[in-house]
């Protein structure tokens, strides 16, 4: 990651967050303490900013500026939130079709994933602040710029977004191997969230409990599982099959 796409020391790293400017995470020295130290806790909280603590060797081999034991790592989208995209998109008239991400953490499968989304006129993609991909420049350069347009809400808590959807009156479904429908077989013309996992631990039991529906892509040769990106291209265009 080139240097002008990060912020070092503490009190910049403050001033930046509390200026609006769009910061995807913060690396912080393990060690780290004092009074300025909780104040910068204090902001990251409040703007819900994921803070990781690190080893100082970690931070070294990124810069070696003087650092103060503090890296925060700049976005290079502004994301949304969903509890306001939601109601914006019933008031325009549109049926609500969101694409859920969970744990996809491979760059440029999300910038394929991104690519279709906004081909196929996806309303938006929900990542998770943590566990996740962070939305940098080799996933913009792979969504073709699809990510400069497409919102991206970063949830804390992806099983409350999910259920915020549910409330919302949309339909959450889930794609996993363990399901026992065909994906054809689920209606999808209604306001629907696609739920993705990753392609190595799938959906998270948690998300699978409170998804309406779980469905399946066929498989017939012995590889395990379509890449992520593939997957969720097969799903997104059913639902433009059904819609249309």
């Amino acid at each position: 990651m080139k240097e002008k796409e990060m912020i070092f020391g503490i009190r910049a790293v403050i001033e930046a967050v509390e200026a609006g400017k769009d910061i995807d995470k913060v690396l912080v020295k393990r060690e780290l303490q004092g009074e300025l130290f909780k104040e910068l806790q204090s902001v990251l909280q409040r703007y819900e900013i994921p803070m990781q603590k690190v080893p100082l060797e970690r931070i070294d081999r990124i810069t070696r500026k003087n650092h103060q034991g503090v890296v925060a790592f700049t976005s290079a989208v502004t994301y949304q939130k969903l509890e306001q995209i939601v109601p914006w998109l019933y008031e325009e008239g549109k049926n609500p079709f969101i694409l859920v991400l969970d744990g996809i953490t491979d760059v440029r499968n999300f910038g394929a994933v991104a690519r279709s989304c906004e081909v196929a006129g996806v309303d938006a993609i929900v990542i998770p602040a943590r566990g996740s991909v962070t939305v940098n420049a080799d996933a913009i350069k792979t969504s073709a710029g699809a990510l400069h347009t497409l919102p991206v809400c970063r949830e804390q808590n992806l099983r409350e977004a999910v259920q915020f959807l549910k409330n919302s009156g949309i339909k959450a479904v889930a794609a996993t191997e363990k399901a026992a429908q065909n994906y054809t077989a689920v209606d999808m013309s209604v306001p629907v969230a696609l739920v993705m996992g990753s392609e190595d631990m799938g959906v998270s039991p948690d998300l699978l409990k409170i998804c309406d529906e779980l469905v399946r892509i066929p498989q017939f040769g012995t590889i395990q599982s379509l890449n992520v990106s593939v997957a969720a291209g097969v799903l997104i265009y059913e639902v433009i099959r059904q819609r249309s």
